[in-house]
């Protein structure tokens, strides 16, 4: 049972990441009166890069012909250590936090060597701003986890969850602290408003699109669904570690499907804040990203602080 749950749980994510981005995109829609795709538009358009031809320029290397297939891999790996319905469903080895990090790390590295590779004006500023905006966001990031590892008294994310979980609320004032310092991480490692617009075609704006410009076909499939990965594994990590309960401590059915279900409501609600929240603000321009991305850092730091004393 554990080991189905265990497949069940890892396929979890590429399975429901391109409905997600079709939720937020239909809220979206409906805030700018628009009908707006259908939710399952994603996985149609999937279905058409993966059947179209691919136009792959003379000066590519292996780097920009690979990095597809990379990115998607990553994101399968890192979801086999996220305990996003079971606690003992998953890879003990890919579960410590700091392995995430450095995963994720990895998967943005590629992708702005593949954005530099083919010597594109586009792919290169875009690269360039990548790898800026990801410099200043791994700070926030690892302190927002830190703080609960800290309070957990582990680094491995699945112990983090048990152990969050029977914590008292009056003691969960660091853990809403880190959870805002990595909500805002998230918005920036998904290339989320307000610091990037994920349906920008203005060539001045973009960051994750100017790298993937040369990108067709089945490649391009893959990133962009490496993408969606990438999203809905920072919503799971952030329900799981900041709001563990209803997530089952065991393998049987009762509490699994128990916990499915609450698992498929806190990533709706996560989605729909992100939905209201890139309708509702506009995108910063470039060299205001390192002060949203210094609050995010801060307050990472106010929550170890407030664990630590």
């Amino acid at each position: 049972m554990s080991i189905i749950l265990f497949i069940f749980q890892a396929l979890l994510i590429p399975g429901l990441s391109p409905l997600i981005v079709g939720i937020i995109r239909k809220i979206k829609a409906r805030f700018q009166n628009r009908q707006g795709a259908s939710i399952f538009q994603p996985y149609r358009d999937l279905w058409k890069l993966f059947h179209k031809d691919e136009v792959i320029s003379e000066t590519a290397s292996w780097i920009f012909r690979y990095t597809p297939y990379l990115l998607f891999a990553v994101t399968i790996v890192i979801s086999a250590g996220i305990p996003m319905i079971s606690t003992m469903a998953t890879f003990s080895p890919l579960g410590d936090f700091l392995l995430f990090v450095y995963l994720i790390a990895l998967g943005t590295f590629f992708l702005a060597l593949a954005g530099l590779d083919t010597g594109s004006v586009f792919g290169g500023t875009g690269s360039s701003r990548e790898m800026t905006v990801a410099a200043l966001t791994e700070g926030g990031l690892i302190f927002s986890l830190f703080s609960v590892a800290l309070l957990a008294k582990t680094a491995n994310i699945s112990e983090m969850v048990n152990a969050i979980s029977v914590v008292p609320f009056s003691m969960l004032a660091p853990v809403v602290i880190a959870f805002i310092a990595f909500y805002i991480a998230l918005l920036a490692e998904c290339a989320r408003y307000p610091f990037d617009n994920p349906a920008t075609h203005l060539e001045l704006t973009m960051i994750h699109e100017a790298m993937i410009l040369e990108y067709s076909g089945k490649r391009l499939a893959l990133v962009e669904w490496a993408a969606a990965n990438k999203l809905l594994i920072f919503i799971s990590l952030g329900t799981s570690i900041f709001f563990p309960w209803g997530i089952a401590q065991n393998v049987e059915i009762v509490p699994v499907a128990i916990a499915l279900i609450l698992f498929l409501i806190k990533i709706l609600v996560m989605a729909v804040s992100i939905a209201v929240l890139e309708s509702t603000i506009a995108k910063l321009r470039f060299f205001r990203l390192p002060d949203l991305l210094l609050t995010s850092l801060v307050l990472g730091m106010i929550a170890i602080i407030i664990t630590v004393i």
